[in-house]
């Protein structure tokens, strides 16, 4: 039998419901800036991304997964950046991108569930906290007349808290004819709970309408510009990436993920047009891969990794790193890259910057860690 609240959602994902690939949820702020969180679920590669090619033991413990530097992009005498990320080293070029290397959570272990629950609540160890980051860095800003937005078929855990959150998602099926809409207002009319949230799904559906939106990167991409880029519209973002978990064929497959994070990317810029200048967007993962391969072709879990900030407000064109060398000695537990730089405190600074907060009560906000090391260069533009 289908119910109402059945109907709800079948009628919901003609409209746009179910999302196989990258996820995207958005917050409404009274701003010019824009910040936007990409998580790369399953533990990218920071090695092979952002490429330490100078480093002797590289190429060592990489074998045939190492990237042939002559294949790369050269951002500095040190690094390198992977060949599939084409449009990033555009915005290196530009200085709009900035790469920080050897970064990690405060989670050691190697459980990709615990680890995301500890980057998207800002805990120290798994379970710690219920709410998530970003939902609280909503709810240290001015309201805006617009409620905050999940482009998901669930908010992710980084959005949920306090700061109400309603969802819009792409989907695979066909558009729903307006008529059957118009019925189903309708049928809700009456329905003090269900009037809301179809309503809330409509806004939501028409803030998107003209972007075409769809599954592929550049498409989504493109959504996500036609979301932030409206002055009624929302300036937080997350969106949701996966596919980073490379135990093998990691060559092929972390060169498809690159690319595709990449046509998001520019998609997404192209799409701003001027709204650029003013996005921030934090790329990082819950945590690295081994330093050297295994025998399957591909690395298994490690410890630190390589994030991101692109964006038009970036003070881009650097690489931030501690860099503790790949050298026997030098690996975490004998194995894995070694922490230098907190993510807690690269996500506090870039967050605080966008929106002009007090760096300290950002930092006790968003994270638990009170003791956090803050960054000790300027992220953004003045």
């Amino acid at each position: 039998m289908i119910t109402r609240r059945n109907f709800l959602w079948c009628a919901g994902a003609g409209a746009g419901a179910m999302l196989v690939g990258p996820r995207i949820a958005f917050a409404s702020v009274e701003s010019e800036r824009r910040f936007v969180f990409v998580i790369q679920r399953g533990a990218a590669d920071g090695l092979n991304i952002v490429v330490p090619y100078a480093d002797p033991a590289y190429a060592s413990l990489r074998g045939a997964l190492a990237i042939d530097p002559s294949s790369a992009t050269k951002l500095d005498g040190t690094f390198a950046l992977h060949p599939s990320l084409v449009e990033t080293a555009k915005m290196y070029a530009e200085q709009q991108a900035l790469f920080v290397h050897a970064v990690a959570s405060p989670y050691r272990d190697r459980s990709h569930f615990d680890g995301q629950n500890v980057l998207e609540t800002g805990g120290t160890a798994p379970y710690q906290i219920k709410d998530g980051w970003l939902n609280r860095l909503v709810s240290m800003l001015p309201a805006s007349k617009a409620n905050a937005i999940a482009l998901s078929p669930t908010v992710p855990l980084a959005l949920r808290g306090r700061a109400e959150v309603t969802s819009y998602a792409p989907s695979a099926l066909p558009q729903a004819p307006d008529d059957l809409l118009v019925r189903v207002s309708q049928l809700y009319a009456g329905d003090a709970q269900l009037h809301a949230l179809w309503t809330s799904a409509m806004a939501a559906r028409g803030l998107a309408a003209d972007a075409g939106a769809r599954q592929d990167p550049a498409s989504l991409g493109k959504l996500a510009a036609s979301f932030l880029g409206r002055s009624d519209g929302p300036h937080i973002a997350m969106i949701e990436t996966g596919g980073w978990d490379t135990h093998s064929a990691q060559n092929q497959r972390l060169g498809a993920q690159l690319k595709a994070l990449d046509t998001m990317m520019a998609s997404m810029r192209d799409g701003l047009g001027e709204h650029w200048a003013n996005t921030t967007v934090l790329i990082a993962t819950e945590f690295g891969r081994m330093a050297a391969a295994n025998g399957t072709g591909g690395t298994d879990h490690g410890t630190a990794s390589a994030a991101m900030l692109l964006g038009g407000a970036v003070q881009g064109g650097r690489i931030l790193a501690d860099w503790p060398g790949l050298a026997p000695s030098a690996l975490y537990q004998g194995r894995d890259l070694r922490p230098t730089l907190g993510l807690d405190s690269l996500i506090a600074a870039a967050a605080g910057e966008t929106f002009g907060l007090d760096p300290v009560r950002v930092r006790t906000t968003l994270f638990s860690q009170k003791t956090a090391t803050p960054m000790q260069s300027r992220l953004l533009r003045m």
